[in-house]
């Protein structure tokens, strides 16, 4: 067995000689391989089609523990219980569309928001933001990814730059 160095007031977890878990003497728990990540969108995607499913293109990747989300998708490295969450902001909501459903589809269900284009107001608003979040079981290598689906209205909604969708492995 290689020397491991311990930390004083502390204890750490190993396996193929890499630490990973540790709790300090403050009790904190790091689990520096525990897959998580969060994303958004590199640019506005503009005018989303209507009346069909639209993946929300998330090009940027604020982290990505455990290297396990690419091409706007989440794959699950392990079988287990997931929270995701996420923050869809958009500008030329069109209140004349029938409805807004916002999903985080999981290849076991979906968990959707659905609003009514009338929800926001008699008029287009500039901004509307929703949230949504799941506590999602999954197999190993089961994705997840955000999506959203304009039924009626006009192509004229944007989903912004600050949108964000995230996740991690609960247990």
């Amino acid at each position: 067995w290689p020397a491991i160095t311990a930390k004083p007031n502390s204890l750490q977890f190993y396996t193929a000689n890499t630490e990973r878990m540790a709790i300090d003497s403050s009790g904190r728990v790091t689990k520096p391989y525990q897959p998580a990540f969060l994303a958004r969108p590199s640019t506005t995607q503009a005018n989303i089609a209507i009346n069909t499913p639209v993946t929300v293109v998330l090009g940027t990747e604020i982290f990505d523990q455990g290297a396990n989300f690419a091409s706007n998708t989440f794959t699950a490295p392990v079988a287990g219980r997931y929270q995701f969450t996420f923050n869809l902001y958009t500008t030329g909501w069109d209140v004349s569309a029938t409805y807004y459903a916002i999903y985080i589809r999981t290849s076991n269900r979906d968990y959707e928001l659905i609003k009514t284009g009338a929800s926001a107001g008699a008029t287009d608003p500039t901004y509307n933001g929703y949230c949504l979040s799941a506590f999602a079981d999954m197999d190993a290598s089961d994705t997840a990814y955000l999506a959203i689906t304009q039924s009626g209205g006009g192509a004229q909604t944007d989903i912004t730059g600050s949108s964000r969708f995230g996740g991690f492995l609960v247990c």
